[in-house]
């Protein structure tokens, strides 16, 4: 994506395209919002950008068909805010931030060009709590948004979390008692231990809905120290190897 300067010289860009496509002035907009146009060789994503003798090409395969809503899938970091309420503002860092250009994973391979009108009415319904990382989900898609918010009860959580020291089989079974406890009934939750040693142990745990805090709740009952939280999936999408801070597209074969 290139920003463009806009100056009072010369005339609209879209003006210009319309000219060269012999379109309307909607179509045109669309065709540079889309990408499709250069100024000169570089890539102008704003209408409004004024021209005067530089060279507007229009890509030769521009089509106005596609220009379908996109779905970001970030891996937040630690103490960033999930960015579910769109206005954080003065409440610490939002996940919102990193939705840029710069932080778009290089090896993404969903082959969808970055345009800036891709971070415009993004939603975001599936909470993480501050302390953890991992995936978030930002839609412009209202199918995605319908599917995240009606079915996420139904929808399996996948989180990986790091604690303290070995995880002992009375660990074990205290988290299990808390699981079946009638008197404070928690959700239906599937957990085993990935790996474990002297200094720090892994414990995943598959829970069906978004319930921030549980994960905690369940080591403190298991007398484990949590040292950090991840999420690694959400329903059948998965982090994989999406770096810390970055994002990329969902691409069109995978499904929540």
């Amino acid at each position: 994506m290139i920003r463009a300067s806009v100056s009072n010289e010369g005339e609209r860009l879209s003006k210009r395209v319309m000219q060269l496509k012999g379109c309307s002035r909607r179509e045109a907009e669309q065709y540079i919002e889309g990408g499709w146009v250069t100024v000169d060789g570089v890539v102008v994503e704003d209408p409004p950008f004024r021209v005067l003798k530089q060279t507007v090409q229009v890509a030769a395969d521009a089509t106005l068909l596609g220009a379908e809503s996109v779905t970001l899938l970030l891996h937040k970091p630690p103490d960033w805010l999930d960015g579910v309420e769109e206005d954080q503002g003065g409440k610490g860092k939002s996940a919102r931030q990193l939705l840029t250009p710069l932080s778009h994973w290089p090896q993404d391979g969903s082959d969808i060009r970055v345009l800036k009108r891709h971070f415009n009415h993004l939603s975001s319904d599936v909470p993480l709590e501050t302390g953890a990382s991992g995936l978030l989900v930002f839609t412009q898609d209202w199918r995605t948004r319908r599917k995240l918010s009606e079915d996420i009860g139904s929808m399996e959580h996948e989180l990986v979390a790091d604690v303290a020291g070995e995880v002992s089989e009375e660990a074990m079974q205290r988290i299990t008692r808390a699981l079946k406890d009638s008197r404070n009934p928690l959700p239906p939750t599937k957990f085993s231990v990935g790996s474990t040693s002297p200094e720090r142990s892994k414990l995943r745990f598959a829970v069906k809905g978004a319930h921030p805090g549980l994960v905690a709740h369940l080591c403190e009952r298991g007398g484990l120290t949590l040292l950090a939280l991840r999420r690694i999936r959400l329903g059948r999408v998965a982090l994989s190897d999406l770096p810390v801070g970055q994002w990329r597209y969902l691409a069109s074969f995978e499904k929540f």
